[in-house]
């Protein structure tokens, strides 16, 4: 297992810069922002496929810092009821593919989407509950007209192009955010889809992510190092679902924090070695997004946290002491 960094906390620096900062911390590993949501500030597919010299030019700041890319990442939503939307997520997702496929990397990471609730929709409908029974029909006619078609099209595009592994975000907001409807989008498209275990979005949710690394067994492709802390008692009074501004800490239900400071070390232990026991043995991919600290204090102390958690020999094939 190694320890990895998504790339685009620091957006604002050059990939030089970045890949400094990082090495300088003891991480060779990097995941990379290539469009989408985490946005283009280091790696412009379209720009990189289209000129042979940029290219080579960014494989080279690489080899100069001996990094490696574990995965690009290009979470949209190319599902959007927005035509013009959904087309700008697509695209930069498949760039993100062909990309991929010249860098010899097997992994793009994305989100699953959400459409609207019918044809003439301007934006998405997440869909929390069963009744009354509208939010089923709109539920059904979601994935058997739009998710299920989508991904069947596209996961066939990322084989053709060498890319093995759709690593799904489970995230709140879009048609897959648990175990049970990561699975459900497998069985219906393929291996091609699996998961980007991200914890922080699924312990909000109550969801205890050793039972779903558990659950997902064959099927996790990638991991984010994210913690999230629960505030007991606003939680009390109002429940999970939380809609406040990231920024309002006190008022919220639930914060993101950096590794360590939403959940204690034994628990990222368990975590961690659970992963290895099912089959994961890639990268734990830090994202910083916890708004309490600094960028380089919250990337700095998850990487200090992570370097005693983190298990980096091989798995033994027998056991000394049997």
């Amino acid at each position: 297992m190694k320890l990895s960094v998504l790339a685009n906390l620091y957006g604002a620096k050059s990939l030089d810069e970045t890949l400094k900062i990082l090495t300088g911390l003891g991480v060779h590993t990097v995941e990379i922002g290539a469009g989408g949501y985490p946005g283009k500030a280091h790696c412009n597919p379209a720009e990189l496929l289209s000129d042979e010299k940029k290219f080579d030019e960014f494989v080279a700041t690489f080899k100069k810092y001996d990094v490696e890319i574990c995965a690009l990442a290009a979470h949209g939503n190319p599902l959007h009821p927005n035509a013009a939307i959904a087309e700008s997520f697509d695209r930069d997702f498949r760039d993100a593919v062909l990309l991929a496929e010249k860098l010899g990397v097997d992994t793009v990471i994305t989100f699953s989407g959400c459409p609207g609730d019918h044809d003439g929709a301007k934006l998405p409908n997440w869909v929390t509950c069963a009744w009354p029974d509208d939010y089923v029909e709109i539920l059904n006619w979601q994935w058997n007209e739009k998710v299920i078609p989508y991904w069947k099209k596209t996961g066939a595009f990322a084989l053709e192009h060498g890319v093995k592994h759709i690593a799904f975000e489970m995230h709140p907001g879009f048609c897959v955010y648990n175990p049970e409807t990561l699975l459900k989008l497998r069985e219906a498209v393929g291996e091609v889809i699996g998961a980007n275990f991200d914890p922080s979005h699924l312990i909000w949710q109550g969801i205890d992510p050793v039972a779903a690394i558990r659950a997902l067994k064959g099927a996790i492709y990638h991991v984010h190092a994210k913690d999230t802390k629960i505030d007991k008692y606003n939680t009390a009074v109002n429940g999970v679902l939380d809609t406040k501004h990231y920024g309002k800490e006190l008022e919220r239900s639930w914060v993101f924090r950096t590794v360590g400071y939403g959940n204690n070390e034994s628990y990222w232990r368990d975590l961690v070695s659970n992963l290895r026991l099912c089959g994961y043995d890639k990268v734990l991919s830090i994202e910083h997004e916890d708004s309490v600290m600094s960028i380089d204090e919250g990337l700095c102390k998850a990487v200090a946290f992570l370097q005693d958690i983190i298990i980096v020999e091989p798995k033994p094939t027998t056991m000394s002491w049997a």
